[in-house]
């Protein structure tokens, strides 16, 4: 799939490239890399890292000089943290970034807000390779405009933007997919109604078209659904039952018609008692396979996105269980079996990863706890920890 990327993306096109050529790990060896202490240099990360020419970017949620979050870097070599911008929040900047970072061919960095900007809604920022944010958009909120951006941007090749907010838009408030064009447009596309609400994650493009996960709506109010942009019904909507229930991460595609997934409830209990699956769709049925079912002590509640390497193996985190309670690292083979890479203690290693993984290739991964680090369990400000393939 990833070498069908448009060439705009520049250098996102690079990092996608380097999740499809990772090769599986034989032996990992876990490390953290970065503590966040929630001062200055942030708190509370919960979006997927961006690796970039041997720098991991990524935004922390709280934190940073005005407590409104940050967009910061850490070297993964030297481990040295830089924060490149700190948020100030409404009505001149956004605030409480969720979302992760994409990066253009020019070297400009894009991603959303949750709250801030003019209408304390959320924004869409640029932060140009040297320096100094814009925001690209500030949400008015409904009934013509979402509110709430959780979700990590795409952008096509003509350089416009896409994205999904949480909630607003002109049906009762369960969400919207919006645009800014290359021109600085803004427009605000589908609004989400019962067979789907509350998209929490962002899209995909693939073969010229969006996909993406809604957290509620569908069958059941809180059981989510799987969508392709502007096409009604969805293309798959959860139960709640074994099918799993509430994705909220993004999807991944195989280039072959299916997207993979993760649903944080059911499997292997009804809504609110499961602890979620990992699924594949296929675009052309509508159909889903459940590909593993979370039982606790292997993981809970999965959050992040996925990736997968060339030979059809995919990782991820879960949010909870493992070992200790406060969640893991895993590897679910091509032909099924699901390995622990690590549980976190909740200690110094960190506690509680929502984002998923990032690789550069060769079998090194990299990703952040929302908690633990700094202080034990869910007391600290997260981590960014490192599993490094064995040689």
């Amino acid at each position: 799939m990833w070498n069908r990327i448009p060439s705009k993306l520049g250098g996102v096109a690079l990092i996608l490239a380097a999740f499809s050529a990772m090769q599986p790990a034989e032996a990992q060896t876990f490390s953290v890399i970065y503590t966040f202490t929630g001062g200055a240099d942030g708190a509370t990360p919960f979006a997927n890292l961006l690796l970039y020419q041997g720098v991991l970017y990524g935004t922390t949620s709280g934190g940073g000089a005005h407590n409104a979050g940050t967009v910061f870097q850490v070297n993964t070599t030297t481990h040295a943290e830089t924060v490149l911008h700190s948020f100030v929040g409404g009505p001149t900047d956004g605030a409480a970034p969720f979302a992760g970072l994409i990066l253009d061919s020019a070297g400009n960095f894009y991603g959303t807000t949750y709250s801030g900007g003019a209408h304390f809604f959320g924004t869409v920022f640029e932060l140009p390779a040297g320096g100094g944010l814009t925001l690209l958009h500030s949400f008015k909120g409904p009934p013509t405009e979402g509110l709430g951006p959780a979700g990590t941007l795409v952008m096509d090749g003509a350089g416009d933007l896409y994205g999904t907010t949480y909630a607003g838009g002109s049906s009762v408030g369960w969400g919207t997919v919006f645009e800014i064009t290359a021109g600085g447009t803004y427009k605000t596309g589908q609004s989400f109604s019962p067979d789907g609400a509350l998209p929490r994650a962002g899209l995909i493009l693939q073969d010229g078209k969006l996909y993406g996960t809604t957290y509620g709506g569908g069958a059941q109010i809180y059981g989510g659904t799987v969508f392709q942009v502007n096409v009604t019904p969805p293309l798959y909507t959860f139960t709640g039952g074994a099918d799993g229930s509430q994705p909220l991460a993004s999807l991944i595609g195989d280039g072959l018609g299916n997207l993979y997934g993760t649903a944080s409830d059911g499997g292997s209990g009804p809504f609110g008692e499961g602890h979620g699956v990992i699924f594949e769709v296929n675009i052309a049925a509508g159909q889903e396979t459940v590909l593993y079912t979370f039982s606790g002590p292997d993981g809970s509640t999965p959050s992040g996105a996925l990736i997968r390497d060339t030979e059809g193996n995919l990782y991820g985190t879960t949010r909870l269980g493992g070992a200790f309670g406060y969640g893991t690292v895993f590897k679910l083979g091509a032909s099924g079996g699901l390995t622990t890479l690590y549980s976190f203690t909740g200690g110094a290693d960190g506690a509680s990863p929502f984002a998923g993984l990032v690789s550069d290739g060769s079998g090194n991964l990299w990703g952040v706890t929302t908690a633990g680090g700094s202080a034990a369990a869910l007391a600290g400000y997260g981590t960014v920890f490192a599993i490094t393939a064995g040689k």
